[in-house]
């Protein structure tokens, strides 16, 4: 972490606007298309059976995400506004605290705004954002644990505090979806490594040293441990109360493997199947919608930006050389938590996989260029980084029509964008 500036340059309200217009982005067209399309199939009405009987349905899926997609319906109805309403929610909230956390991490006010700006242009996000499915809040809460954990490392006096809020968002983020999992341990990880550096003599109760002068490792394991389990666990207490098959006390951990079984059960091969190095060359994509529907014929492509998709990659490469040999605490976290993000996949027992997966993984790779980009701003390159950004813009611009299901121009309109085969 760079130390702390005399003067902060802290870019809250380049922040704020910036999720602002995220969100104004994704609400065009959001209630388009008017009946569930993609794997809303599966969990609209699983979240429908929660508030009609408290029935637990989609089992193989912690719970969480369902209760808010219900909430969205409970307070504007059983229909596209409130099936989506939440996920529109979320996906600012991400973008919002994805750049506190990179804020946290680097002090640098350009690169904080060059990440707003490739997130919210990086397509993944966007389409999330705009669909009743579990990823973006598994995204949300996981990005504010990441703002809450950087910050108390920057803040030490306020490290209890935000190691405890960072400790409940990653519960949650595990309550929405498992793909989170290995990720949410990392920043306990990082605390016991960084404790380790230290070299102090009572490890687990002396208060001092980094990463947060004191809390003690053992406060630590407790926030970042035990608090994010329990919090989970306690995202499945209506499955107690379910009026069939209900969890039955002492079967939460009979339940995982069954959630475990079901999901690497699903064998038979799938049109939009990938894999990881697929999704990294950004070479496969999958059409959530592409019908003639409300009217029109509409299209929702998830795919990367066509542009800074492929320019994350030589930037996460400089993110691992700049963390080891320069020891830019920022880059290498970054670097780690997007291998281990997107190494996790090549090894996962889940035969078919898909692109929607590389939604987390791709947090950290625009991240890793919004540093990169920073330093061309640093070394009086800006044109590069400025170009870099107005491209990504631009590249969404292009591609915003089948991001958002606008009208196109007949069945065969698609062909304009398919600038690859693979992305039929």
């Amino acid at each position: 972490m760079i130390a702390q500036p005399e003067k902060s340059d802290d870019p809250m309200i380049w922040s704020c606007l910036l999720a602002l217009a995220f969100g104004a982005a994704c609400s065009i067209r959001l209630a388009t298309p008017a009946s569930p399309y993609f794997d809303e199939v599966h969990y609209i009405p699983a979240a429908k059976a929660w508030l009609e009987n408290g029935a637990w349905l989609n089992r193989e899926h912690p719970p969480l995400g369902k209760y808010i997609i219900a909430a969205g319906i409970a307070l504007f109805g059983d229909n596209a506004l409130g099936w989506r309403i939440f996920s529109v929610l979320a996906g600012v909230v991400t973008l919002f605290a994805a750049m506190r956390a990179i804020w946290y991490a680097s002090l640098s006010r350009f690169a904080v705004i060059s990440y707003g700006v490739l997130l919210g242009t990086g397509f993944l996000l966007f389409v999330h954002s705009r669909i009743a499915m579990l990823d973006i809040f598994m995204l949300a809460f996981f990005a504010v644990a990441l703002w809450q954990f950087s910050g108390a490392v920057r803040k030490p006096e306020q490290g209890r505090r935000r190691l405890a809020i960072a400790g409940i968002a990653l519960g949650l983020s595990m309550g929405s979806k498992w793909n989170v999992a290995l990720a949410a341990m990392l920043p306990g990880i990082a605390f016991l490594i960084a404790r380790l550096s230290a070299g102090r003599r009572r490890l687990l109760t002396s208060q001092r040293g980094i990463p947060v002068p004191g809390v003690s490792l053992a406060e630590a394991a407790i926030w970042l441990g035990l608090l994010p389990l329990t919090v989970y666990w306690l995202t499945y207490w209506p499955a107690y109360n379910a009026p069939e098959n209900p969890l039955l006390p002492g079967g939460f951990t009979g339940l995982h493997e069954t959630m475990l079984a079901m999901q690497s059960s699903v064998k038979q091969p799938h049109t939009y199947q990938s894999v990881w190095s697929e999704w990294l060359l950004n070479i496969r994509a999958i059409w959530y919608l592409y019908d003639p529907v409300d009217g029109a014929q509409r299209g929702v492509l998830l795919i990367g930006n066509p542009l800074t998709a492929l320019l994350a990659i030589p930037a996460m490469l400089w993110a691992f050389w700049a963390g080891i040999t320069q020891r830019r605490w920022d880059a290498l976290a970054i670097a780690v938590m997007f291998t281990i993000s997107l190494g996790m996949w090549a090894f996962a027992d889940k035969p078919v996989q898909f692109y929607y997966h590389y939604l987390l993984p791709s947090m950290f790779l625009f991240a890793a260029l919004a540093l990169a980009l920073d330093e061309f701003w640093k070394r009086d390159l800006r044109w590069i980084a400025v170009l870099a950004l107005l491209g990504a813009t631009a590249m969404f611009a292009w591609f915003y029509p089948i991001l958002s299901a606008a009208p196109l121009d007949g069945k065969m309109a698609f062909q304009q964008w398919m600038w690859l085969d693979s992305w039929r």
